[in-house]
This record gives structure tokens, sequence and C-alpha cells, in this order.
């Protein structure tokens, strides 16, 4: 009886992954969460060019991280579509303090 071997890479989790760690539908969903934010923030924001960085900067960062990481594993969009999912078909129970015989 014949038995094959076959040798799983160390690196086999890195496909479809940018450096890595993030998957690209994350990489993806945080470009564009930061976009419109970054575009605000230069277009409209009164203030000189080094404010206007610290500021888009401290908008961005945490956003990018937030749309990079997901919730719980999951892209952000994925985790919305279960959430709104559970949401629509839930039920509700209700206790009125009697119990049938």
């Amino acid at each position: 009886m014949h038995h094959e071997i076959y040798y799983i890479p160390t690196n086999f989790t890195d496909a479809g992954r940018v450096m890595g760690v993030f998957a690209i539908r994350n990489l993806v969903e945080a470009v564009l969460l930061t976009l419109p934010v970054l575009y605000l923030c230069l277009a409209f924001l009164p203030l000189s060019l080094t404010p206007k960085v610290v500021v888009t900067l401290f908008l961005i960062v945490p956003l990018g991280g937030f749309g990079l990481i997901g919730i719980s594993d999951d892209s952000l969009t994925r985790f919305l579509a279960i959430w709104w999912k559970w949401r629509r078909h839930r039920r509700r129970i209700t206790y009125r303090g009697e119990v049938k015989k």
C-alpha cells in the first residue's frame, strides 16, 4: 500500500492577502471608507497645510484601520449583511406571566 505525503508550505495562508495579513476585500473597503473623508478634509477644512494634514490623519488612520481589521475577522460588508439578515429574521419572545396547562 502506497501512502503519498503532501507537504503544506508555511505561507499557504498568505494567498489573497496584502502583506500576508489583510484580506484584499478588507483593503478595498478601507480605501472606500477613507477616500471620501480624505477628500472632504483636504477640500473643506479652513486650515493651513500642516494642521489640515494632522486633522486628516487623525481621522483617516483609525477609520482605515477599522476597515482593514473588520469586525470579528469578517469584512465590514460581510458583517453588515449577516447582521441585517439576523435583524430581519429574528423573532421576539414575550412572557406574560401565564403558563398554559
